[in-house]
């Protein structure tokens, strides 16, 4: 006789299927620290606990998977901003300042994206091309759009497009991608609810008063 008893612990691979938001989270978050050549696939399956062609079924390819996984990330940060890039109420100034706010604390729910963005974006490739084109390009106009407005009324001298992104992406944004260094520059947790609004108000009031300033 056989023991019918089930066993304890994860269950076989294809009845326990990842959904695909668990993929295409998990995968981003490969790519982002792995970089493209180190990311397996084979590892993520494991990692998620899935057969070790569920993902190669779903998506034919570790490129396929990775344009999947990029379009989703930059989706829902472009969802997540639609509401201030929309809201034109109380000018261009106050407007901007929103968009600056919250595309920090949106970025320092998705540090991974950032960290992606730094690895892909050391070399020109296929990969970088795509990113920029599809989704860097098409947000960067949206969210300076009340920037450049103020530069086109003469209410601000002329300023770098290239400055203002890596300020506000890459420099008010380091510490969430950073996030073991940024821990040390204490006092506090950064990640914390507060500290990331207050970080936000202040980066968006050191811009604003710099622009104006000019």
């Amino acid at each position: 006789m056989t023991n019918s008893t089930p066993r304890i612990g994860r269950p076989p691979a294809d009845l326990a299927p990842a959904t695909l938001d668990e993929i295409l989270g998990a995968a981003l978050q490969m790519f982002a620290d792995k970089g493209y050549d180190g990311a397996s696939v084979a590892a993520l399956n494991r990692q998620l606990g899935v057969s070790h062609n569920l993902i190669h079924q779903r998506f034919g390819s570790k490129e396929k998977l990775w344009f999947a996984a990029v379009d989703r990330a930059f989706g829902a940060i472009a969802a997540e901003l639609r509401s201030e890039l929309e809201d034109t109420s109380g000018g261009p100034w106050e407007q901007f300042r929103r968009v600056i706010v919250r595309f920090v604390r949106v970025n320092a729910r998705r540090p991974e994206v950032l960290r992606l963005l730094t690895v892909e974006g050391v070399a020109e490739t296929p990969r970088l091309q795509y990113l920029y084109e599809r989704h860097v390009d098409p947000l960067l106009a949206a969210t300076t759009a009340p920037m450049r407005r103020l530069m086109g009324e003469g209410a601000i001298a002329p300023v770098s497009l290239r400055t203002l992104y890596f300020l506000i992406a890459h420099g008010a944004s380091a510490p969430y991608g950073l996030i073991g260094l940024a821990r040390r520059i204490g006092p506090g947790d950064p990640q914390d609810p507060q500290a990331v609004t207050d970080h936000a108000n202040l980066v968006a009031d050191l811009i604003l008063d710099g622009l104006r300033n000019r």
